[in-house]
């Protein structure tokens, strides 16, 4: 809201785990007038309770939603670009795997190509190079700090 000057009619694009970041947000998205594409290797998808009271959600607040396995296909048309960590707390002995079921989920500027013209990047911290490149990271685009920021105000 502080970057765009308001979130009704925003796309967000979250590419990546299907965790309780996601969860968090799936439940608030249509509610405040965002499309939300999600994108999320299989097996990794979000909680199906979440999912079924995303979609009443959205057919209720007249948002789109998709929800695909494939990361381009959600970035395209996003204005804000989103991922979180993959291995979580507990998770640690599934690194192997999880990294390998991940591959091609990487947020790249190759990835932002398809966003909108005035895409965004947001990671809720701590990032970790195969989630986001430093390209993407580093760029004017990323609002990390400014989330960062912001989430210590809330806290």
């Amino acid at each position: 809201q502080e970057h765009y000057g308001g979130l009704n009619g925003l796309t967000i694009a979250w590419i990546g785990d299907g965790n309780n970041v996601l969860h968090s947000i799936m439940t608030s998205a249509a509610k405040l007038g965002m499309h939300l594409r999600i994108a999320t290797p299989r097996g990794f998808e979000p909680d199906l309770r979440i999912t079924k009271i995303t979609e009443q959600y959205s057919k209720e607040y007249g948002t789109k939603l998709l929800f695909t396995a494939d990361p381009l296909e959600a970035a395209d048309g996003a204005n804000v670009l989103v991922t979180d960590t993959w291995i979580s707390m507990g998770q640690e002995e599934e690194k192997k795997e999880r990294l390998k079921a991940f591959q091609g989920y990487q947020i790249t500027m190759q990835t932002a190509k398809s966003a909108a013209s005035n895409w965004s990047f947001l990671h809720c911290l701590p990032r970790k190079p195969e989630e986001v490149d430093d390209e993407v990271f580093y760029s004017p685009r990323s609002l990390v700090f400014q989330e960062a920021e912001n989430r210590k105000w809330t806290i």
